[in-house]
């Protein structure tokens, strides 16, 4: 039989060549030769780690750790907390690990990695500063330190790290993006030569993707909008095909999520039942005042309107937390491997309110304290308007309307993440407009129930007359009249969202009617929209 000694480096071996299988018959092998073998339940982690089962992976981290906390571990069990967006898991983690402890390049950027995830990306530079100090020829670090800066607003920064993680692996598509994405392109400097040439090297579908949307940014810099559209319906188009996406996985969602918010309402809702009303259900729910929710299509507007809130002194900004989405999840225990599907909607419409309701509370608390109020912006909270109606009925409820056409153009430009199935309509330009059209008219749905902590926002308006627009949320949000929120370019904040560069400026019209530029391409979706007498301004 194999001394463990020989079990680990064939187990090691195997974890590395992907045959998880044999990995996991080894490190069985290890811990029942040795049950105190922190190192096998910490690799039977990193095989769970590997094929998706977190919380497999969390558990035996744990384990190893009682028997021997390892910084490594801890960094491990924070990347395990971040991909399933818990803040605070993350956070104490991390407490356990002491960057003046660490002297290993790589536990440094897991951990700030993990941190940049759950958008502590100051704290995260710290990790990356040390990472790259021991390691200055790792292009990953220099990248992972990139995303961060950027989104702290350090853009000089970013733009030096994206580039020195380029000059290290110049196929490093997803740097290739981050430096286009920050802009500054003009005819005298652009990247566009050495985009092509990367381009022709890609070797699969989400490189190529990458790589499209920095040429169509950089095509965008130089007004060349007829080339930046043609690459991205190129690369759009060979990943479409490669996921085997149908509109109509998004519309049986959007179906559930009004058969079950909206049940034996016709056409009528202004005559919604006591699922919309406050009644009894806004006893039922948790009391918390502190929820401030900024929803709406992504491209529509919301991280602006988070900026201006979270200027106000009574207001923090909590960013895209994924929280109230996993504490369904955690209550419904519905085996689906997605936070958000329509299994577990059904099944959401069964538990007790108030239980989701303190569920959520507890677990922002990490992030927001005792902070009056604080600002969840995460789009796709739309879909369980519902639920937080009747979670948490004191909470304030802001759904952000874009003009139609620049929402959808918006979309299409926009480099989601590749590995979310939530983004799969993104893709297409007509499947976006199938997407606003089920939007739009939940939303207004919405409305038409006449709740009171429920505003359906118009983006247009809000940039045209800012003053007027703010001084009416901060009324809704039962907030006092402040002139700093109409000074969004002072906010420090860190953004974790693609707005990162458009929200440090003033309150501007500049980006109403941008989808023009592409209007040789819209002729389909504009009379989509005519079909379903949805406005929109040309």
């Amino acid at each position: 039989m194999p001394d463990i000694k020989q079990l680990h480096q064939q187990a090691i071996r195997a974890l590395n060549q992907r045959d998880f299988a044999d990995a996991h018959s080894l490190c069985v092998q290890i811990v029942k030769q040795d049950p105190f073998d922190h190192d096998g339940y910490f690799l039977l982690a990193m095989i769970n780690l590997e094929v998706g089962q977190i919380a497999k992976a969390i558990k035996l981290i744990e384990k190893a750790n009682d028997i021997a906390p390892q910084a490594e571990y801890f960094a491990y069990l924070a990347k395990c907390h971040s991909l399933r967006g818990e803040s605070q898991s993350v956070l104490d983690a991390t407490d356990n690990a002491p960057i003046e402890q660490i002297n290993k390049p790589l536990t440094l950027d897991t951990l700030g990695v993990a941190l940049s995830r759950v958008g502590q990306h100051e704290k995260a530079l710290g990790y990356f500063s040390k990472a790259l100090s021991l390691d200055k020829h790792n292009a990953h670090f220099y990248y992972n330190s990139g995303v961060s800066s950027k989104f702290a607003g350090k853009f000089e920064d970013a733009r030096a790290h994206f580039e020195q993680a380029i000059r290290i692996a110049p196929d490093y598509h997803q740097a290739h993006f981050a430096l286009a994405d920050l802009g500054g392109v003009s005819a005298e400097n652009n990247h566009i030569s050495r985009l092509q040439v990367a381009a022709k090297r890609t070797k699969t579908v989400d490189a190529a993707m990458h790589i499209a949307h920095a040429l169509a940014k950089e095509y965008e810099g130089l007004k060349d909008y007829t080339s930046a559209f043609d690459v991205l319906e190129n690369a759009k188009s060979a990943k479409l095909a490669s996921i085997g996406y149908e509109f109509a996985d998004d519309a049986a969602f959007f179906d559930c999520v009004e058969q079950t918010q909206f049940k034996d309402l016709g056409n009528d809702y202004s005559q919604a039942d006591d699922f919309v009303k406050a009644g009894d259900f806004a006893k039922a729910g948790d009391s918390s005042h502190q929820p401030i929710f900024v929803m709406g299509m992504p491209r529509s507007g919301t991280t602006l309107v988070e900026r201006i809130l979270s200027n106000h002194s009574e207001v923090l900004s909590a960013g895209e937390l994924q929280d109230f989405g996993v504490a369904v999840k955690e209550l419904a225990q519905t085996p689906s491997p997605r936070v958000l599907d329509v299994e577990t909607l059904r099944k959401a419409m069964q538990l007790e309110p108030a239980k989701i309701g303190q569920r959520y509370i507890q677990r922002t608390q990490a992030i927001v304290g005792d902070s009056p109020h604080f600002v969840d912006k995460l789009p796709f909270n739309f879909f369980y308007i519902g639920l937080i109606r009747r979670a948490l009925p004191n909470a304030r409820i802001i759904c952000l309307l874009r003009d139609p056409m620049d929402t959808c153009v918006g979309n299409y430009r926009q480099l989601f993440s590749l590995n979310s199935p939530y983004y799969a309509y993104a893709y297409n330009l007509q499947n976006i407009g199938r997407f606003y059209n089920r939007f739009h008219t939940l939303v207004h749905q919405w409305q038409a129930t006449g709740m009171d902590n429920f505003k359906l926002l118009n983006y247009q308006d809000l940039v045209r007359n800012p003053e007027a627009n703010i001084r009416d949320l901060l009324t809704f949000c039962g907030l006092s009249w402040q002139q700093e929120c109409l000074h969004v370019e002072r906010n420090q904040a860190p953004v974790s969202t693609a707005s990162k560069v458009q929200v440090r400026q003033p309150i501007n019209q500049s980006s109403i009617g941008r989808w023009t530029h592409y209007r040789q391409h819209t002729q389909a979706l504009e009379t989509f929209f005519k079909q379903q007498q949805i406005p929109f301004e040309s």
